[in-house]
Parts: C-alpha cells; structure tokens; sequence
C-alpha cells in the first residue's frame, strides 16, 4: 500500500516537476531529440510577446522538421496571437492531425473555436482533453475555464 501511494505521489508531482510546460502548451517532442536552433528562438519570441520573431522562427523549424506537432502549435499560437486565425486554425490542425493526443494543439484551438463564438468545437476539443488526460491535466483546466467564462459572458449579455 505505501508502495501504491509513493507511486500516486510521483504521479501527481511529476507534471509539476517537467520542465516542458511552456507558454503556449505542453509539448510532444520526446527528449533527447536534437535541439533545432530556430525551435529554441520561437520558443523565446513566444515567451517575450513578439509573434513576428516567432512566426519566422518556427517557419523555418517547420521546413527543418516538417512533421513536428510542436512547431505546428506553436505556429498555430503565433498566428492566432497575431490575429490571423485562418492560419491558426491551419497549423492547429496539422498539430492534431500529426499528434491527435497533442494536449497544448487541443486547448488552443479550442480558445480560437471561443473567439470565433463556435462554443460546440471548443467543446468538443474539450472533451478530447478530458479523454487524454489521465488526471485533469493544465491544458484541460485551462480550457474549461475559457468555456466557462465564455458561457458566463453570453449568459449576462442576454
């Protein structure tokens, strides 16, 4: 039994402890994969707020890795930080489309799906979270309560 709790524990810390949480998502990448130096750029155009820097970083990650889930989210954040949801929408799906289990992919298009007052997709996309995430996981909470307070917003303006 004490085995069985220590094993919950490290569980439960685990997520707290993973230095892969980010501003724009959790990540995909498994470790040790070579460290790409525009990926590392994006990531700190993303952290600093300068979607220009971030958008050219990641697109020349994207045509270095193709296939990246991650860099596919992180442009489809950047994108949508800027304005430009039709792109968002674009690399948030190809982040879905290359990860379907892709937790950070699920909760920014779902915020988008909010902007775009689509409150069924943004629903569906959590109710994929709750699916993937074994415990409620950041990406999860994060969504609901971006669909909450969208909700609590058209509720008061009735």
């Amino acid at each position: 039994m004490r085995t069985l709790m220590i094993c919950m524990l490290a569980l439960l810390a685990g997520p707290a402890l993973s230095p892969s949480l980010h501003a724009a998502g959790t990540e995909s990448t498994p470790p040790g994969r070579p460290v790409d130096p525009d990926y590392e750029s994006g990531k700190k155009a993303i952290e600093a707020q300068n979607w220009k820097v971030a958008l050219d970083s990641f697109n020349r990650a994207a045509t270095h890795d193709p296939n990246n889930a991650d860099v596919q989210n992180y442009l489809g954040y950047a994108w949508r930080k800027s304005g430009n949801l039709d792109l968002a929408f674009k690399h948030y799906n190809e982040a879905l489309r290359l990860d379907p289990k892709h937790k950070g992919a699920h909760e920014y298009i779902g915020e988008a799906y909010l902007m775009v007052n689509n409150l069924p997709k943004a629903e569906e996309h959590l109710a994929q979270l709750n699916k993937i995430c074994f415990f409620p996981c950041e990406e999860y909470r994060d969504l609901k309560k971006a669909v909450e307070s969208y909700k609590s917003a058209r509720g008061a303006g009735k």
